[in-house]
């Protein structure tokens, strides 16, 4: 191996590219188990973003199930929901383009079963009995009512009939599921102003002979305690996921009473944001497997229920992936991740615990000697708490820094803001690292993986906690010595964007920052809000207007006179939840103001991008914009931007 050379960070030639950022990169999400066949549906930004279903055989034998012309996807909450589901072969998709659901035979063209209209599908799940489809609908035809109707539907396979209302009497419903009888329907309820992770209720009801429901009983939740992933066991007792103690942990419904199946300080569930998420499941009627998170690692595990011993199933992995975890009596297929293996579709045999790759996220292989590994770090935050987050040191086996020199940081605030960063190998993380840029992904309060008091740190306090975290996060590794605190920038999107304005209006610690689709007005927010978000904002800020001058005090928006530190902001000019404008205010305040930025609009692009040439304009205009702020030469020939002001005195 030849002698590294000697480069200042931000220089260094790396193997990790653009494209292997974007068009190497595949999301997985949804998993369906039908006898021995595997199903999942995956995000292609190479397709412009279109989603499919992907069928493994038994043989092993991998095809493509959604013909051209369809996108899997569903629409409910706008966040999305489970879009599919598979009986006997035959799959049962929400269509994006229309919302309606599809039934798929093998060898056949899909046929609509829902009417048209403006509806949304989500959560669907097979009840045997009568042959028909029991889930979430989203009524958004009566155009007098501020917010969409949410309800339980049942729907017949043939598409000849209308569907039928189950249960409509609260503001949300989520997570249908069937008990194996076929006799009994258990869902998940809650109302605002709470989110699912604030409070919910779980119900139970008698299914008749034509699916509809007999007398609900109130089974466990209320205002105070989030109930996540109610599941029947083999035998016909129902289970589910609930932080009454303070950590999503498993309990049981028997004999009328809740009890606890495992308790533990750790955390089975994530928020909630995707309705239909799953991280445990039956492999027989005396176990289950689950995957659990401890100070944001995850690990996977058998549960016996007869004395409640929890066996670890080893694996080398320590990201259990987009919540979705599915189980059959010989196998549990998920998807999961680890600092130096992307995101993977895996099968684990649970007599002889073989695991077996079916589906990479990347097809590109990074060689060790550029991989960044995450150190998990606590640091110490405001109110004498800690906080946590992921450090990322430069990584490339070909060069090595100047003696003496410390290497820029870029902090990355995940949105949400109730989610979490992981410990997956990330290539974009790896993009910045292997150029000899430093990365800290940070879990500020309010991320779940943490327990409900962390999560519940935020309430009332989004703009001061979060910010508070990852300004004492980048002093923390400045203070350690790990990174030059005046090459410090701060970087995300959406919530995690909000986040990032906020530092870099109201704090001085971070030098350069990037909003993608960021929030910098939080009263315009409340205006545009979609029915799912639309109370977030009490929770996470106060009554409105009873606490307006919060609203105000924390925008950015309304203090452009603070507007000095260089941003570039990146905004879908499709996007609903955040409008464009609100980045074009921030960017014409800094322009105005002398301070340099830049501003790239995409269209056909929504909350979250997802083609591969915006996710590589983006990548590139962003490592330029700080190598022009912070003073140092990209190896790569980098397609320049124009940048507002640059040159001018900041």
């Amino acid at each position: 191996m030849n002698k590294p050379l000697v480069a200042p960070y931000g220089s260094w030639k790396s193997p990790v590219s653009l494209e292997m950022a974007a068009h190497g990169t595949i999301n997985l999400l949804g998993i369906s188990l039908d006898g021995p066949d595997t199903y999942w549906a995956e995000v292609r930004p190479t397709e412009e973003g279109r989603s499919i279903i992907v069928r493994r055989g038994p043989d092993g034998a991998i095809q493509d199930i959604t013909p051209p012309g369809f996108s899997v996807g569903s629409m409910v909450n706008e966040y999305g929901a489970r879009s599919f589901t598979v009986a006997d072969g035959v799959v049962y998709f929400s269509n994006f383009a229309d919302q309606r659901v599809y039934r798929h035979r093998p060898g056949e063209d899909p046929v609509p079963i829902t009417p048209e209209g403006n509806f949304r599908y989500g959560s669907k799940v097979w009840n045997k009995n009568p042959g028909r489809i029991v889930c979430v609908r989203e009524n958004h035809s009566g155009i007098e009512e501020e917010h969409p109707v949410s309800e339980l539907v049942t729907l017949g396979i043939d598409g000849q009939t209308e569907p039928l209302a189950l249960v409509s009497d609260n503001d949300f419903h989520s997570s249908p599921c069937i008990s194996p009888d076929g006799r009994q329907l258990a869902w998940l309820t809650w109302d605002h102003p709470n989110m699912p992770w604030d409070g919910t209720e779980l119900w139970t009801a008698p299914l008749d002979e034509r699916g509809l429901l007999g007398r609900p009983t109130l089974v466990a939740g209320g205002v105070d305690e989030a109930i996540v992933q109610p599941e029947w066991s083999p035998d016909g007792e129902l289970y589910f996921l609930s932080d009454r103690h303070g950590w999503a942990n498993i309990y049981r419904w028997r004999g009328g009473v809740v009890e606890p199946a495992l308790e533990m300080e750790a955390e089975f569930a994530r928020a909630n944001w995707w309705v239909g998420m799953s991280s445990y499941g039956f492999d027989s009627p005396g176990s289950l497997v689950c995957s659990y998170s401890q100070k944001g690692l995850w690990r996977l595990a058998r549960l016996f229920l007869d004395d409640g011993r929890l066996e670890p199933i080893g694996t080398p992995y320590w990201e259990m992936g987009h919540g979705d975890l599915q189980v059959a009596p010989d196998r549990v297929v998920l998807v999961a991740g680890s600092p130096s293996m992307p995101m993977s579709l895996l099968e684990i045999d649970l007599e002889s615990k073989d695991l077996s790759v079916l589906r990479v996220e990347t097809d590109d292989e990074l060689p060790f000697g550029y991989i960044s590994l995450p150190e998990p770090v606590e640091f110490p935050t405001e109110g004498e708490q800690t906080a946590h987050a992921f450090f990322y040191p430069p990584t490339n086996q070909d060069y090595v820094a100047p003696e003496g020199e410390k290497p820029p940081l870029v902090v990355f605030c995940h949105g949400g803001p109730h989610s979490s960063a992981s410990a997956e190998l990330n290539i974009t993380t790896q993009y910045w690292t292997s150029r000899g840029i430093a990365v800290l992904d940070v879990n500020y309060g309010g991320s779940t993986g943490f327990g409900r008091e962390y999560r519940e740190r935020l309430i009332g306090e989004w703009g001061v906690v979060d910010v508070n975290d990852c300004v004492n996060a980048a002093l923390y590794l400045v203070e350690r010595g790990d990174v030059d605190g005046k090459r410090t920038a701060i970087s995300g999107g959406s919530a995690g964007g909000f986040t990032a304005l906020a530092a870099l209006t109201f704090r001085e610690v971070f030098k350069a920052g990037a909003s993608y689709f960021g929030v910098s007005d939080l009263e315009a927010l409340l205006s545009g809000i979609h029915k799912f978000d639309a109370h977030s904002l009490v929770g996470l800020v106060g009554p409105y207007p009873l606490y307006r001058r919060r609203y105000t005090e924390r925008s950015p928006i309304n203090f452009p006179h603070y507007a000095t530190c260089p941003v570039i902001f990146f905004q879908g000019l499709e996007d609903t939840i955040v409008p464009a404008i609100q980045s074009e205010e921030m960017f014409r305040s800094l322009k105005e103001n002398g301070v340099p930025t830049a501003y790239l609009a995409f269209e056909g692009e929504y909350h979250g991008f997802h083609k591969a040439e915006t996710i590589m304009q983006c990548l590139s205009a962003e490592f330029y914009f700080y190598s022009r702020i912070f003073g140092f030469a990209p190896a790569d020939a980098l397609e320049p931007i124009a940048i507002e002001n640059l040159g001018q005195q900041h």
